[in-house]
């Protein structure tokens, strides 16, 4: 049961997110400020709930996620605390032309009065210049 609990998580958090529902997607996070997030962007390093709030309502003014798709997960759970390692693919509308974002996410989630919140989330997309079987890129991007 802590395993699914953990996991419905993500499909909470993909639902709001695909509805624009700030709201619902700010509910996923822990209520106190002691919350960060990284995206993609080189610019997006968000502590606090404002500064998180402010990433979502910029994300949902560029694009509109049509739905997230689960590919890998890896679920490590220690008492009241769990991290959650996934690889997924976001399918994006951008001004009418879809778009698949191929994500690789690390969530952190603390149980708070009998329900997991996030703590944590940080995105990483593949480096470009990095082959598969390679440690590093091969060349300054």
């Amino acid at each position: 049961m802590t395993t699914e609990a953990v996991l419905a998580t993500l499909d909470e958090y993909a639902c709001t997110y695909c509805a624009k529902d700030i709201d619902g997607l700010m509910a996923v996070f822990d209520e106190g400020g002691n919350i960060s997030v990284i995206g993609t962007g080189a610019d997006e390093i968000c502590v606090g709930r404002d500064q998180v709030k402010e990433l979502f309502l910029r994300n949902f003014s560029e694009a509109k996620a049509n739905r997230f798709e689960w590919h890998w997960k890896d679920i490590s759970i220690m008492n009241d605390h769990a991290v959650i390692a996934v690889k997924l693919s976001i399918h994006l509308d951008i001004s009418g032309n879809a778009l698949q974002v191929p994500v690789r996410w690390t969530v952190v989630l603390r149980r708070q009065n009998g329900h997991w919140v996030w703590l944590h989330r940080h995105a990483s997309i593949a480096a470009s210049g990095q082959s598969e079987g390679q440690a590093y890129p091969q060349s300054e991007q």
